[in-house]
């Protein structure tokens, strides 16, 4: 019996007696088929639905389950709402200003507790904080829209800043005082391959810290079929259990479904979330959970920030019944 076998039923097992997501029947009917969207290509930070389907979590609890790569601007929150799929990898803003808009969506389970979005620039410029970075000469590349752009021009001094926007790729490797978005677990790695000392600071740090890769399903489909929401949402829970455990096998499944992505780069990707996903509050309410403390913190600067126009109950954002 091989290393992870062992780990399959041992993480089957265990997810089966937790009690996650009770007050539920733990399976689906049949073969129920549902279909689960991601809003970017296979990578780490998908590495847990992957890993429910290899483990056979899905099948264990009676799912047939089709995920569905996406790609940039996959609008995974509008798929979902319009029941194009069942379930769709989302941030949670993008939940609550749907929500604003009178659209009908809940999250059910939260992978990253702190938002892996920051934004990167050269060691060699000394610079200790993003308070540093954003007040200091210099340039920087983002996509203005952003509600944390917002959050930045409300919370610090940008008049030294010049901002461009971000086309993709790594821009700030092409001048000394270039700085720009990214995600910790991608671009920043991609510089270090290349022989680039870099410095990341996330812009959780400042204060604006989303959950993302949050699962979502329609509100409908919640109160219709709680014991399907159950059932995916138990599955999820054991597959990301799987992949933190070990993360090689799910890896060798992305791999051949997105492979501009070598090994290297999703074995250095899939360690550096590990931080962004296991946390303090996880370790006292479980992977996935969320809380109405910080939905409703992410609401509060939507509204200050003009992104929503109205308020709205952090309770309707998510299921408590999914999370410890």
């Amino acid at each position: 019996m091989t290393k992870y076998v062992l780990l399959i039923l041992t993480v089957l097992t265990g997810v089966a007696l937790s009690g996650f997501a009770c007050g539920h029947a733990e399976t689906a009917t049949t073969n129920d088929k549902v279909r689960l969207a991601l809003n970017w290509k296979p990578e780490p930070q998908f590495g847990g639905f992957y890993a429910a389907e290899l483990i056979g979590a899905f099948k264990q609890h009676n799912l047939d389950v089709e995920i569905l790569p996406g790609g940039s601007g996959t609008p995974t929150v509008q798929m979902v709402d319009n029941g194009r799929a069942e379930f769709g990898i989302v941030s949670a803003d993008e939940l609550v200003k749907l929500r604003a808009k009178g659209g009908d969506v809940v999250a059910l389970f939260a992978v990253f507790q702190t938002n892996p979005q920051a934004i990167m620039t050269h060691e060699a410029r000394g610079l200790k904080s993003l308070k540093d970075l954003l007040e200091s000469p210099g340039t920087v590349a983002w996509q203005a829209g952003l509600p944390y752009v917002t959050h930045f021009k409300r919370n610090f001094d940008l008049a030294k800043l010049r901002q461009v926007p971000h086309t993709g790729g790594l821009p700030f490797l092409t001048s000394p005082d270039f700085a720009q978005q990214c995600f910790v677990i991608s671009e920043p790695i991609l510089a270090r391959q290349q022989g680039h000392k870099v410095a990341t600071f996330l812009i959780a740090d400042s204060g604006y810290n989303p959950y993302t890769t949050v699962v979502i399903t329609k509100g409908s489909t919640l109160r219709d079929k709680p014991a399907l929401v159950a059932a995916m949402t138990k599955s999820i829970l054991a597959g990301w259990t799987a992949y933190l455990a070990d993360p090689a096998p799910p890896n060798d499944v992305m791999r051949k479904l997105n492979p501009t992505m070598d090994a290297r780069t999703f074995a250095e990707s899939a360690a550096a979330q590990i931080p962004l996903i296991r946390t303090e509050e996880t370790a006292q309410n479980g992977l996935g959970s969320m809380t109405t403390t910080r939905w409703k913190t992410l609401i509060d600067q939507l509204k200050t920030y003009r992104e929503i126009d109205q308020d709205i109950d952090p309770a309707s954002c998510f299921h408590p019944a999914s999370t410890p």
